[in-house]
Protein backbone atom coordinates (compact mmCIF):
# COMPACT_ATOMS: atom_id res chain seq x y z
CA UNK A 1 0.00 0.00 0.00
CA UNK A 2 1.28 3.44 -0.90
CA UNK A 3 0.59 5.79 2.05
CA UNK A 4 0.51 8.82 -0.24
CA UNK A 5 -2.25 7.22 -2.31
CA UNK A 6 -4.21 6.27 0.81
CA UNK A 7 -4.31 9.95 1.80
CA UNK A 8 -4.86 11.20 -1.76
CA UNK A 9 -1.55 13.07 -1.77
CA UNK A 10 1.14 13.23 -4.44
CA UNK A 11 4.36 11.39 -3.56
CA UNK A 12 6.53 14.50 -3.24
CA UNK A 13 9.28 15.50 -0.84
CA UNK A 14 8.00 19.08 -0.44
CA UNK A 15 4.79 18.19 1.43
CA UNK A 16 4.58 19.78 4.84
CA UNK A 17 3.08 18.43 8.07
CA UNK A 18 -0.07 20.55 7.75
CA UNK A 19 -0.89 19.27 4.24
CA UNK A 20 -0.62 15.66 5.45
CA UNK A 21 -2.69 16.44 8.55
CA UNK A 22 -5.45 18.12 6.52
CA UNK A 23 -5.63 15.19 4.09
CA UNK A 24 -5.89 12.72 6.98
CA UNK A 25 -8.54 14.76 8.79
CA UNK A 26 -10.69 14.99 5.65
CA UNK A 27 -10.56 11.22 5.11
CA UNK A 28 -11.02 10.50 8.82
CA UNK A 29 -14.11 12.72 8.98
CA UNK A 30 -15.64 10.95 5.99
CA UNK A 31 -14.80 7.37 6.97
CA UNK A 32 -14.69 7.22 10.78
CA UNK A 33 -16.52 4.15 12.16
CA UNK A 34 -18.40 6.29 14.73
CA UNK A 35 -20.32 8.11 11.99
CA UNK A 36 -24.09 7.63 11.92
CA UNK A 37 -23.84 5.73 8.63
CA UNK A 38 -21.15 3.42 10.03
CA UNK A 39 -18.34 5.03 8.06
CA UNK A 40 -15.83 2.91 6.19
CA UNK A 41 -13.60 1.12 8.74
CA UNK A 42 -11.13 -0.35 6.18
CA UNK A 43 -10.60 3.06 4.54
CA UNK A 44 -10.27 4.72 7.96
CA UNK A 45 -7.71 2.13 9.06
CA UNK A 46 -5.70 2.57 5.86
CA UNK A 47 -5.78 6.36 6.19
CA UNK A 48 -4.75 6.20 9.85
CA UNK A 49 -1.82 3.91 9.05
CA UNK A 50 -0.78 6.18 6.19
CA UNK A 51 -0.98 9.25 8.44
CA UNK A 52 1.12 7.54 11.11
CA UNK A 53 3.73 6.85 8.45
CA UNK A 54 3.67 10.31 6.78
CA UNK A 55 2.99 12.70 9.65
CA UNK A 56 6.66 13.68 10.06
CA UNK A 57 9.23 14.81 7.51
CA UNK A 58 11.37 11.84 8.50
CA UNK A 59 8.54 9.41 7.83
CA UNK A 60 7.79 11.00 4.46
CA UNK A 61 11.44 10.81 3.41
CA UNK A 62 11.70 7.17 4.51
CA UNK A 63 8.53 6.32 2.59
CA UNK A 64 9.75 8.11 -0.53
CA UNK A 65 13.06 6.24 -0.29
CA UNK A 66 11.20 2.93 0.05
CA UNK A 67 9.02 3.74 -2.96
CA UNK A 68 12.05 4.81 -5.04
CA UNK A 69 13.84 1.57 -4.14
CA UNK A 70 10.81 -0.43 -5.20
CA UNK A 71 10.24 -1.93 -1.74
CA UNK A 72 6.82 -1.51 -0.21
CA UNK A 73 6.81 0.65 2.94
CA UNK A 74 6.29 -1.36 6.11
CA UNK A 75 3.09 -0.62 7.99
CA UNK A 76 3.68 1.76 10.87
CA UNK A 77 3.92 0.14 14.27
CA UNK A 78 4.68 -3.35 12.97
CA UNK A 79 8.13 -4.63 13.77
CA UNK A 80 9.50 -7.71 12.03
CA UNK A 81 9.54 -10.76 14.27
CA UNK A 82 12.93 -11.29 15.91
CA UNK A 83 14.90 -14.30 14.83
CA UNK A 84 17.35 -16.41 16.84
CA UNK A 85 20.30 -14.04 16.37
CA UNK A 86 18.48 -10.87 17.42
CA UNK A 87 20.89 -9.82 20.16
CA UNK A 88 23.95 -10.29 17.97
CA UNK A 89 22.19 -8.69 15.04
CA UNK A 90 21.41 -5.63 17.14
CA UNK A 91 25.01 -5.45 18.32
CA UNK A 92 26.22 -5.77 14.73
CA UNK A 93 23.92 -2.91 13.61
CA UNK A 94 24.97 -0.56 16.42
CA UNK A 95 28.03 1.02 14.71
CA UNK A 96 25.96 1.86 11.63
CA UNK A 97 23.13 3.28 13.72
CA UNK A 98 25.62 5.45 15.60
CA UNK A 99 27.32 6.61 12.39
CA UNK A 100 23.97 7.60 10.78
CA UNK A 101 22.53 9.05 14.00
CA UNK A 102 22.72 12.51 15.53
CA UNK A 103 26.41 12.57 16.38
CA UNK A 104 26.46 16.03 17.99
CA UNK A 105 23.60 15.18 20.34
CA UNK A 106 25.18 11.83 21.24
CA UNK A 107 28.46 13.59 21.99
CA UNK A 108 26.69 16.21 24.12
CA UNK A 109 24.83 13.52 26.11
CA UNK A 110 28.02 11.54 26.59
CA UNK A 111 29.92 14.62 27.77
CA UNK A 112 27.12 15.58 30.17
CA UNK A 113 27.03 12.09 31.69
CA UNK A 114 30.83 11.97 31.95
CA UNK A 115 30.92 15.42 33.55
CA UNK A 116 28.28 14.47 36.12
CA UNK A 117 30.18 11.29 36.99
CA UNK A 118 33.52 13.10 37.20
CA UNK A 119 32.00 15.84 39.33
CA UNK A 120 30.60 13.25 41.76
CA UNK A 121 33.97 11.48 41.99
CA UNK A 122 35.87 14.71 42.67
CA UNK A 123 33.39 16.59 44.88
CA UNK A 124 31.90 13.82 47.03
CA UNK A 125 34.46 10.99 47.03
CA UNK A 126 33.97 8.14 49.49
CA UNK A 127 30.36 8.97 50.35
CA UNK A 128 27.39 6.70 49.68
CA UNK A 129 25.99 9.22 47.21
CA UNK A 130 29.06 9.08 44.93
CA UNK A 131 28.26 5.72 43.29
CA UNK A 132 24.57 6.64 43.20
CA UNK A 133 25.27 9.83 41.24
CA UNK A 134 27.64 7.99 38.88
CA UNK A 135 25.11 5.17 38.37
CA UNK A 136 22.36 7.74 37.79
CA UNK A 137 24.44 9.53 35.15
CA UNK A 138 25.21 6.25 33.38
CA UNK A 139 21.56 5.16 33.54
CA UNK A 140 20.37 8.52 32.19
CA UNK A 141 22.86 8.24 29.33
CA UNK A 142 21.84 4.66 28.52
CA UNK A 143 18.12 5.45 28.50
CA UNK A 144 18.33 8.66 26.46
CA UNK A 145 21.05 7.90 23.92
CA UNK A 146 18.73 5.57 22.01
CA UNK A 147 16.68 8.51 20.76
CA UNK A 148 19.74 9.87 18.94
CA UNK A 149 20.57 6.64 17.09
CA UNK A 150 19.41 6.20 13.51
CA UNK A 151 16.42 3.86 13.21
CA UNK A 152 17.28 0.25 12.51
CA UNK A 153 16.80 -1.01 8.95
CA UNK A 154 13.21 -1.90 8.21
CA UNK A 155 11.67 0.79 10.40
Amino acid sequence: MNPFTALGLPARADLDDEQVRQAWRAIAAATHPDRADGGDPPAYTAASAAYARLRTAWGRSETLADLAAGTPPEPSGLVPAPDAGTVWGAVAMLPGRIRRGRLARMAARSLAAAAAGLLAVTVIPGTPSEPAVVAGAVLWWALTIRSDLAPPPGR
